[in-house]
């Protein structure tokens, strides 16, 4: 299993996704989309203020990647707890991205498990991905190969390919549930489908000790799951 995931998601995600006026951010998109920073942060920075928590979460974004502002952790922090306060799930994410790689703030496993906790319970395959984690590594919160299973199998069910093999690596050692090479050749296929290269080593492994048999079952599951 791979380490914290500390990818923030992309500007444009932020933009279209949990119900955001998009439709309002389209000047600061366009010139967002030629490379425009400045005028983005210009165009976005008033939504930001007057509450939209899409658009905060947006700013926070760039201050932490340094585009159209100069890099600053302490302002991207800012802006990301007001999008998370009011319950903006992608927001909530990077703070616990944050917390976890003490960016702006001391690091702190507790802090990090919260707000991925919060982010994970609205469905956020990043944050259960990274709640899996801080479960199978005892971060933050006491070692549960248990829970670790469960918040893999739900950010893998979502098409996580970092979960997918966890998921897959979890079934191979057995850990949170019975071990089962199967479903771990299944898992750790669809992660190497997206490219996972972790995932395309862990699968060599588990096929070595696999019958033609065994594979064959994990193939078929593998395919049910992709039709």
């Amino acid at each position: 299993m791979r380490r914290i995931l500390a990818t923030l998601v992309v500007v444009g995600a932020l933009l279209f996704g949990d119900g955001s006026a998009c439709a309002d951010f389209d000047d600061g998109l366009a010139a967002y989309k030629r490379g425009d920073f400045v005028t983005a942060l210009e165009e976005w920075r008033p939504y930001a203020e007057q509450g939209d928590a899409a658009a905060q979460a947006v700013i926070g974004t760039m201050y932490y990647e340094g585009r159209g502002v100069p890099v600053n952790y302490t302002g991207a922090i800012k802006w990301f707890l007001k999008a998370a306060e009011q319950g903006y799930g992608k927001a909530q994410f990077q703070l616990g991205v944050m917390y976890a790689n003490g960016e702006g703030v001391p690091k702190n496993d507790a802090q990090a498990f919260n707000w991925y906790s919060k982010a994970a319970e609205q469905g956020n395959a990043d944050a259960q991905d990274n709640l899996g984690l801080m479960y199978a590594n005892g971060k933050g919160v006491p070692k549960s190969d248990a829970q670790a299973f469960n918040w893999f199998r739900k950010a893998a069910e979502q098409g996580n390919a970092d979960a997918q093999n966890n998921l897959g690596a979890m079934y191979a050692m057995g850990k949170g549930v019975p071990k089962n090479d199967v479903r771990a050749y299944m898992w750790l296929s669809l992660a190497k489908a997206q490219g996972d290269k972790e995932a395309t080593g862990n699968l060599d492994i588990v096929k070595k000790r696999m019958t033609s048999a065994d594979i064959s079952k994990a193939q078929a599951l593998w395919e049910k799951l992709n039709n």
